[in-house]
């Protein structure tokens, strides 16, 4: 409502009113001059010095234009043969002020953070040194168009809030300057527009320049619109305006440029910092969204029409009507019938007439209630219905019947409503400001009069009994309270309404009424004050109430007493007091006041009037001829004699009383409550009924029922409610308070539902027995889509992360079958229509794994059948489409409907992927949710707040009709079970009629598609489960109840599948790309085809759980009192057969996923003397591992874990020892006490395989054994106090604990613990002793040894519940028999081990504790909040026996690292230690100076490229954590770090020595946005920010002369950039359609190969093709050289991911060309360009995956995805394999000295040295 007053465009010189320089100011020689081209008066500016001469507006700087319009046209001339500049302040969101200066007196683009200057060129043609520069003698006027927030979004990434000031300076000649948020178009005029029907905005009269008769516009001026990456029109379009066609493609516009360029057809311009001279052959577009004038039809003269590029509402003016009484009643209506369908195909269709009645929906009813406030419920004259605002539409409720009727016509929600005695007139007002007042017929239902209020925010309305007279109360534009008094007597005779009085004052006004006895008197109440008002001879007066000793309270409401010689007034407060007020004499009379007080007997609230003690909050009061009915926040309705002698009656809402009122009748009490209640108290039978239940916020989600023929839905309130369809009244109400509900789905047949969190968990609900059958926590990010299949054999969800989980749900407890990562679009929005499921359940559809791509899978297999690239399919369009929202139609045929970002819905055919139809401009902006009706009679689309349905039967020119009425966008639509119904959500939830027959079949309907089904009823318990909701929601009673004793239902846990059952296969992965994995165990059997699963569910983050305890708190109506279900006893052999799932804990190791394969068994490894590698140094620390950090201080040995080395390192020294021997990821370490031997464990290799734990010699640091035991991860690991024994512990999947014989190394004992335990340690002070921690207890285990037999003997200690925590995950021992346990709630609670006994618990930490180390007198804690703490608790021993409580504990220090807590060790001192995180940090810890230093550290996620510096002094990283990392390569210490959030970095390259000054360093860095950011190695700063691709960027390098910039994308496109004008004159698109692997430059001889210029670069993409061009770096042209095309690889193994396609040139031989995955066979190939011909082929044992050259030496380094790194000799074709690696080598890079070679494997850097080569 902001916009409107600057709605369609603003004169902003008129506004300031310019010529009177009041408001604005000149500096200078400003003068005005008649222009004779324009014919009218012009602004000339014109000086010497720019800065000296200028206009400004605003006046200063302290003010602001505040104008809001997207774009800014500027018509000006600039002055001949001189310089001119304009600068722009404009605000960001973030209350961030930008300058934006265009001159013609740049040269260059420049940016800071705040600063973005644009070179000016005033005239095309010119040579490029005299572009920028002074305006030629023949400048023109000019149409200068900015496009405000585009400038700051590209540029700086900002998003643009309003203009703050303008200065135009010397020299230029300026008419004015506007803004809109319209794209207009100079050229066209209305006439022209109406004429040719253009689907564009013409030019206002106002802003037109004059053209003379029979000529062209481009002719004589010139239009510049900035930045011009905006979509041009379709070509026919062009024509009609007389527009050559060259306007349409910018691949035509660089005639304009100095020398010609180069532009793809899908890039038509790059973002390129330059204001262009668009001439004849400007560029424009069609506005998205505005509908053909002569084909719409509004039946509706109020409605709201979203119009115009960005969608905004036009409010009517003040002196509209309505003319459609009809509207009201069935729904806000326009008809639309001329709409562009493209058929892509030729076809002969016949043209049908539409067959939708008009209209063909009728809302029916709204489930809802407030939305702005919840105060207002008014009663009818007769009793029979009540009055309540639903957000925008006003309801009208019979209480017998539940019917309702409707008030539509308002676009905002409703903040006040009122209604006089004779029920003729209904007044209400709309929230946002300006606030629009409606004035309706009460009878009809008809708007009578429409007006703007003067007051700005409107928030209450007060009719007199007559209806003559109508008070508004409310704010000014100044914050000040404003009363106005309008006559409204003459409205309902076809007059206006009109103001009688206003008045303005300084007090508060929270309640208003007017007298019934005297409609020229009113009362107001507020904060401090009780005013009596009077109208009278044309004003309103007042007159405060001496209130004595009450002055100071906070009063809320009033009410007049209703007899006719009563002069009481009513005033109620917060504190409690009810106020009786003689208002003839204005004193107050007499002062009660409610107090709440506590007794033994009677726990409940008791009423006194005396003034002491808390008083009870009074939000409404309510009086009739004999009782006071009192609303207060505690939830409670008090009814009253008016004497207040005794309590009549009391009701107890579920939630705080915002309103009450009496009936006419004085026999029932209406009240509403903020939590969306609305509800009837009867007195006479003391019954309550409850009228309205509703969401308090937006609804996200819904889903429907066909047997028991109900609804779900899912709000942003957190809570999840189900729905009975036939009566719309609520069933069930389930709460999460921790975690938002975002998605919803029902079982088809069964009473089950599912609903999705934005933590990633699904439950499983049932419906029957009231409680959570089961939980799966297998997805990272918030859920964002629940589909079921129609079989209800499966269950699909997908999650913001990309994950998309398949389950099998047709038993009772559904179970997870598949999940496969990085498949689903995580651009994607939640919605219902992310996923969806053909009706024959065969076929699964999805947006993804790109927004530009839909993916259609078998449904129980998951196998890819389909990929479609929506982006290609409106080739014309020069912005890439995406996909929004998806649907299945019935079948057959097999149709798919897309809803596209161009604001198009395509139905492709789901079998071969090809366009069918395409319906285009179906809503102004991109359609959110759509559905089909199953006989394919009916499209539904939803955008924003609008709802169309479409004759979808019609193939050509389908009608629509729109419906409005929601405040908020539609989130989702639906169809009833039935057919017969229309379902809606967003801010309400909207149920609509279907009004076209049923049964009629219009000609031209689809052959066999099936009729609507059986009409489904509702279940037969569905009123009697709305009577139990009647009964339980708050009866009345004579005596102040008791709460109940009965607890919350706890939810019994679903046992998982028996032995034998099926198992549960996931894949869980953040980083890469998920295939699917098989196992060999075995095949087991489920619905549908047979599958590959494995033999135990190992990780797949699928738990069987009750709720109770949780974060849920449940409230299941039917069933309030629900049974605890009993515990189970701990029996190991039952605990084996329940499924395995990962617990709620971040202690437990889960590998990282690897989407390469396994390691290769047949790796040979070179002998010790002849190796031609050595590794040096490896770069990084695995804080994936637990406790994988080492740390003796008295022998300075230190080690930890990366991949799946041990890294000795030499701290002093900073050298390193590399221990090889595993061959997976390492989960943990452990040292003897006589640190002579180190224990490391890994994970298993897979389903067969077991863990590998080896045992290492530290002073030798070889591996003397090796151990297999577990079949999953080792969990833990702890030597005994005389190393003689070694105990392991398995994580969840193998919950075993393994006791070992140091000695012999034989497996003494193995006990199978029967939950999973998080830890373990030994008792320092028993060696017999050792300790575990898990779920729910504190396990202690005694060694018992008879002879050589050593057992274990388990003793439970279960956790005391006054701890509160459910889950123990950390342990230490500390002084003798006391054993400190960390908890997942964040407790720490200390044990007395001799006794079994917890004495000591307090509140630690706000998340898991994960670490507890104890030495002495101080404990350290770690947790998951990245928090580490040090305790004092030398007290701490005393309290066994004394006992107290956490106050002898201190907490002295605290620090905050980067990540998790994992793994810790401290000296024994415990000043100083070393601490590692999840992050991938090893900190040194420092308690005595309270700082950490970094010690080691590495990329978080995967290592996308190694650059070198020139001098090989550096050397620079980056990664997919949108890091790059600069670091010195004698220490490899890290040096700099330059971070992009929320964007990967992709590719990067190192600036050569000849681009200048050898200290200038640069760098540039190509990101997943499309990006490519310049940074100054040697200034530490970014220099420049270039946006020269729509797609991800996946290569980049710079020329040899360091001038040029070579970055290819994703797409395929490859753009040539200069980096110091930040200008892209170049963009090849030879290689469209796949993405950029790889690009080199090099120097030749001029002259070489055929071609000129002394650059030759190639570029490799993904479809096996290579290019070389040669490039002369001062003419900025490229000229291809050679063109390679090679057969696709032949695969062993079915994979999606193809290899890399690399290619380097030769550095010993220029003329070679090196090129690796580009055939049939695993091979390199050297390719000669003098020869055109292969030349020598060296074959491999697998297809590479990176490949570097040696500079000096023939020597080639491949990386294999097999973890291997082969070294070849490129002259003999001997070659050498080194292993080390834990995932595929995906990068490989030779220094320039090619003394170094750098690899990585994911986020591991291991540094070789060369030593032969």
């Amino acid at each position: 409502m902001a916009r409107v007053w600057q709605h369609p465009f603003v004169n902003v010189f008129r506004l300031f009113k310019v010529d009177e320089w009041k408001r604005s100011t000149k500096e200078g020689d400003v003068s005005t001059v008649m222009d004779k081209t324009l014919k009218c008066t012009v602004y000339r500016v014109r000086g010497s010095v720019s800065a000296s001469n200028y206009i400004q507006l605003p006046k200063t700087s302290t003010q602001s234009l505040g104008l809001t319009g997207r774009y800014l046209y500027l018509l000006f001339r600039p002055l001949s043969n001189k310089h001119f500049v304009i600068h722009l302040d404009l605000a960001t969101e973030d209350s961030q002020v930008i300058r934006v200066s265009l001159s013609n007196l740049f040269k260059e683009f420049k940016s800071t953070a705040t600063w973005l200057q644009f070179p000016f060129i005033c005239e095309p043609g010119t040579s490029r040194k005299d572009q920028a520069g002074v305006a030629p003698p023949s400048a023109r006027w000019t149409c200068l168009q900015l496009d405000l927030q585009d400038i700051l979004f590209v540029y700086l990434n900002r998003r643009y809030s309003h203009l703050k000031s303008v200065r135009l300076c010397a020299s230029l000649l300026v008419r004015s300057l506007y803004t809109s948020d319209l794209c207009f178009n100079p050229a066209v005029t209305v006439a022209e527009v109406r004429r040719a029907k253009l689907p564009v905005t013409p030019i206002p009269r106002e802003m037109a320049f004059p053209v003379p008769k029979g000529e062209s516009w481009h002719d004589h001026y010139i239009h510049i619109w900035f930045p011009s990456g905006s979509p041009a029109a379709p070509s026919e379009l062009v024509q009609r305006n007389c527009s050559p066609p060259e306007a349409v493609f910018l691949r035509h516009v660089p005639q304009l440029l100095p020398r010609p360029v180069a532009f793809s057809k899908s890039r038509q311009d790059s973002v390129s910092p330059v204001v262009r001279m668009l001439g004849p052959t400007a560029s424009w577009r069609a506005p998205s969204g505005l509908l053909p004038e002569d084909g719409l039809s509004c039946e509706y003269s109020e409605a709201s029409i979203v119009g115009g590029p960005r969608g905004h509402r036009q409010e009517p003016s003040a002196s509209s009507k309505a003319t459609d009484k009809q509207a009201a009643g069935s729904g806000l209506q326009v008809s639309v019938r001329k709409l562009a369908v493209v058929p892509t195909a030729p076809e002969d269709v016949a043209k049908h007439e539409s067959f939708l009645p008009d209209p063909v929906l009728r809302l029916k009813r709204v489930i809802g209630f407030g939305g702005h406030s919840t105060k207002w419920a008014l009663w009818t004259k007769d009793g029979a219905a009540v009055v309540y605002p639903c957000h925008a539409v006003i309801v009208v409720l019979r209480i017998d019947t539940r019917e309702q009727c409707f008030f539509l016509g308002h676009t905002d929600k409703v903040s006040a409503l009122a209604l006089d005695g004779s029920n003729s007139l209904l007044a209400s007002a709309q929230a946002r400001p300006p606030s629009m007042l409606r004035l309706w017929d009460f009878q009809t239902r008809s708007c009578l009069s429409l007006f703007r209020s003067p007051v700005h925010t409107v928030c209450s309305l007060s009719f007199s009994d007559s209806g003559a007279l109508l008070c508004c109360i409310g704010k000014d534009h100044h914050g000040k309270t404003m009363v106005v008094a309008w006559g409204t007597d003459q409205v309902g005779r076809g007059g206006e309404a009109v103001i009688l009085a206003k008045a303005n004052t300084d007090v508060d006004i929270q309640g208003f009424e007017i007298a019934f006895f005297n409609e020229t008197r009113m009362a107001s109440c507020g904060r401090g004050s009780v005013r009596l008002w009077r109208l009278r001879g044309g004003g309103l007066r007042s007159c405060p109430v001496d209130l004595g000793e009450h002055h100071a309270l906070e009063f809320t409401d009033l009410a007049f007493g209703k007899t006719q010689d009563s002069r009481t007034l009513y005033v109620c407060s917060r504190s409690g007091h009810i106020l009786e007020i003689d208002h003839q004499r204005m004193t107050v009379r007499r002062a009660r006041r409610l107090l709440a007080t506590q007794t033994p007997s009677s726990p409940l609230l008791q009423k006194q009037a005396s003034s002491l003690g808390p008083g009870i909050a009074i939000s409404s009061l309510s009086v009739s001829q004999a009782e006071c009915a009192v609303g207060s926040e505690d939830g409670y309705l008090r009814l009253w004699p008016l004497d207040f002698s005794s309590e009549l009656l009391e009701a107890e809402h579920e939630g705080p009383i915002s309103s009450v009122r009496l009936s006419p009748d004085g026999l029932r009490v209406l009240s509403t409550t903020s939590s969306g209640h609305l509800g009837v108290l009867d007195m006479p039978s003391r019954e309550y009924s409850m009228l309205v239940r509703s969401h308090t916020a937006l609804v996200l989600a819904l889903a429907t029922e066909c047997n028991r023929g109900q609804l779900a839905t899912v709000s942003r309130d957190h809570t999840v409610r189900v729905w009975d369809l036939a009566t719309l009244q609520q069933l069930y109400d389930l709460t999460s308070p921790e975690e938002a509900p975002c998605a919803v789905a029902f079982h088809p047949t069964q009473p089950v539902f599912f609903c999705g969190f934005s933590s990633g968990a699904i439950h499983s609900f049932s419906l029957e027995a009231s409680k959570v059958l089961v939980e799966h926590r297998c997805h990272r990010g918030a859920i964002t889509s629940l589909v079921t299949s129609p079989d209800g054999s499966l269950l699909f969800s997908a999650c913001s992360q990309g994950t998309l989980a398949q389950y099998h749900c047709a038993a009772t407890c559904c179970r997870v079958l598949r999940v496969v990562a990085n498949v689903v679009c995580r651009d994607a929005r939640p919605s219902p229509n992310t996923l969806a499921v053909s009706g024959d359940s065969r076929l699964l559809a999805f947006i993804g794994p790109f927004k530009y791509t839909v993916t259609v899978m078998d449904a129980a297999s998951l196998d890819d059948l389909l990929r479609i690239d929506v982006s290609t399919l409106d080739l014309a369009s020069s912005r890439l489409d995406a996909a929004v929202a998806i649907c299945f139609g019935p079948a057959p045929p097999s149709h798919l409907l897309v809803s596209t970002s161009s604001n198009k819905v395509v139905v492709l055919d789901a079998t071969s992927g090809h366009v069918v139809r395409e319906l285009c401009g179906v809503h102004p902006v991109a359609c959110s949710s759509l559905a089909l009706s199953r006989d394919s009679r009916f499209l539904l689309t939803a955008a924003d707040r609008a709802i169309k349905v479409w004759d979808y039967l019609t193939q050509s020119d389908p009608s629509c009709q729109v419906y409005i009425g929601h405040s908020e966008p539609v989130q989702a639509v639906a169809f009833t079970p039935d057919q017969q119904h229309l379902l809606s959500v967003g801010d309400a939830i909207f149920l609509w009629d279907i009004l076209a027959s049923p049964e009629r079949s219009p000609p031209g309907s689809v052959r066999g598609s099936p009729g609507p089904p059986a009409t489904c009823e509702a279940g037969p318990n569905a009123r009697q489960l709305e009577d139990v909701v009647s009964r339980t929601s708050g009866l009345p009673r004579w005596q102040v109840p008791v709460p109940s004793q009965a607890t919350p239902p706890k939810l019994s846990i679903c046992a998982g599948p028996s032995e034998g059952g099926d198992g549960t296969f996931s894949i869980s992965d953040e980083e890469g790309p998920s295939e699917e994995s098989h196992s060999s165990e075995g095949l087991c059997q489920a619905s549908g085809p047979p599958m590959l699963v494995q033999k135990e569910a190992c990780g797949a983050g699928d738990r069987a759980s009750g709720v109770a305890g949780g974060p849920w708190g449940l409230n299941m109506l039917p069933h309030p009192h629900g049974q605890p279900s009993k515990q189970g006893t701990w029996n190991p052999r039952r605990a084996r057969t329940r499924p395995t799932a990962r617990p709620d804990s971040y202690k437990h190791f889960t590998a990282r996923y690897k989407a390469s394969p396994l390691m290769a068994k047949n790796v040979s490894s070179p002998a010790a003397g002849g190796k031609w590698l050595h590794l040096k140094a490896v770069v990084g620390y695995n804080g994936n591992g637990r406790a994988n950090v080492i740390w003796r201080p008295d022998t300075g040995f230190f080690a930890y874990t990366c991949g799946c080395l041990v890294v000795v390192e030499d701290l002093h020294s900073g050298s390193q020892q590399h221990w090889l021997g595993h061959s997976e990821e390492i989960s943990t370490l452990a040292l003897s006490h006589s640190a002579q031997v180190l224990v490391s464990a890994s994970g298993c290799g897979g389903a067969s395989s077991c863990c590998q734990i080896r045992i290492w010699d530290v002073p030798g640091g070889s591996c003397q054994q090796l151990l297999s035991h577990h079949c999953s991860a080792v969990q833990a690991l702890a030597f005994s106090l005389d190393d003689r024994l070694l105990v392991t512990l398995g994580d969840y999947g193998d919950p075993t604990l393994a006791l070992w014989s140091m000695a012999t190394y034989e497996l003494l004992s193995s006990t199978h613990l029967p939950e999973p335990v998080h830890g373990m340690a030994f008792n320092p002070w028993d060696a017999g002793e050792l300790a575990c921690v898990g779920q729910g207890a504190l396990t202690l285990c005694l060694l018992q040894q008879r002879g050589a037999n050593v057992s274990l003997q388990l003793h439970r200690e279960p956790i005391p519940e006054a701890v509160g925590a459910g889950e123990l995950t950390s342990l230490c021992y500390g002084a003798a028999s006391l054993l400190y346990c960390g908890s997942n709630a964040g407790q720490v609670c200390v044990w007395d081990t001799s006794v079994g006994r917890c004495f000591l618990a307090w509140k630690a930490d706000d998340g898991e504790i994960g670490v507890l180390l104890c030495s002495g007198s101080q404990l350290v804690s770690g947790s998951n909040t990245r928090r580490l703490r040090l305790w004092t608790v030398g007290a701490v021993p005393e309290l066994r026996h004394k006992g107290s409580g956490a106050s002898s504990v201190f907490m002295e220090r605290e620090l905050t690292l980067d990540g998790a807590i994992v793994s810790a060790v401290f000296h024994d001192s415990m000043d100083m230690g070393v601490v590692g995180t999840t992050a991938g940090t090893l900190w040194y810890v420092s308690w005595a100076e309270g700082t950490s230093t970094r010690l080691i550290s590495g990329h978080r996620s995967k290592v996308n490229e190694v650059v070198f510096s020139p001098s090989e002094s550096h050397c620079a990283t980056c990664g997919d954590d949108g890091s790059v990392r600069v670091w010195s390569l004698s220490s490899m210490e890290l040096v700099i770090q330059f971070q992009v959030l929320n964007q990967s970095c992709l590719c990067l390259a190192w600036s050569p020595l000849s681009c200048g000054q050898p200290e200038e360093q640069h760098m540039a860095a190509g990101y997943s946005d499309g990006t490519l950011r310049v940074f100054n190695v040697s200034r530490i700063s970014m220099e420049l920010k270039m946006h020269p691709h729509l797609a991800a960027l996946t290569a980049v390098t710079f020329s040899a002369d360091g001038q040029t910039i070579l970055s290819g994308d994703k797409d395929g496109l490859v753009a040539v950039s200069r980096p110091h004008t930040g200008m892209t004159f170049c963009v090849l698109s030879d290689h469209q359609g796949a993405p950029i692997s790889t690009i080199q430059s090099t120097t030749k001889e001029y002259g070489d190969f055929g071609v000129k210029g002394t650059d030759l670069w190639l570029a490799a993409s993904g479809d096996q093709r290579v290019s070389i061009w040669a490039s002369n770096g001062p003419q900025d042209c490229c000229e291809l050289v050679d063109w390679l095309s090679f057969p696709a690889p032949t695969l062993m193994e079915a994979s999606d991911c193809s290899p890399p396609s690399l290619a380097a040139f030769c550095p010993w031989d220029r003329k070679l060309l090196v090129c690796a995955g580009l055939g049939q066979d695993p091979e390199v190939v050297f390719y000669g360009l003098c020869q055109k011909q292969v030349v020598k082929k060296i074959p491999l044992p697998f297809f590479a995956m990176s490949l570097s050259l040696s500079p000096r030496a023939c020597f080639m380094a491949i990386g294999f995805a097999e973890h291997v790194l082969r070294l070849v000799d490129c002259v003999s074709g001997a070659s050498q394999d080194f292993a080390g690696h834990d995932d595929g080598v995906q990068l490989c890079r030779f220094a320039p000295s090619a003394s170094l070679l750098f690899t990585a494997a994911h986020n591991e850097i291991f540094v070789w040295e060369v030593t032969d080569c």
